[in-house]
């Protein structure tokens, strides 16, 4: 009669995982516990990103910075401007102006 290793008779019990749903449930409160609350930006980096949307042309290569549900994220990728709707769009991303946190240019359009 063969002997199983210790490793292919661990292996045969991996598709029941008996808590279904705790890895999953860990993952979404460690997620909710690492949320913060959005902070106010200064009068010079509110004058900055005014200043920077003012300049930016469809098309320019962009790194942002913003808000989003708790979590400061990053983007680069290339910018849809909407500014009689509050929002610019990077790469397919919706943002909120009232969300922004930094924007730079990297790159200008046919540069």
């Amino acid at each position: 009669m063969n002997k199983m290793s210790p490793n292919d008779r661990a292996r045969q019990f991996l598709p029941f995982d008996a808590l279904k749903g705790l890895k999953e449930a860990l993952r979404l409160k460690e997620y909710e516990h690492e949320r913060m609350k959005k902070t106010d930006l200064s009068e010079d980096k509110i004058a900055y990103i005014s200043d920077t949307l003012f300049n930016i042309n469809k098309g320019d290569i962009v790194y942002v910075k913003y808000f989003f549900d708790g979590y400061y994220k990053e983007i680069k990728g290339s910018i849809k401007l909407k500014l009689d709707v509050n929002i610019i769009e990077v790469d397919k991303t919706k943002i909120s102006l009232d969300d922004l946190y930094d924007i730079k240019v990297i790159k200008k359009f046919g540069d």
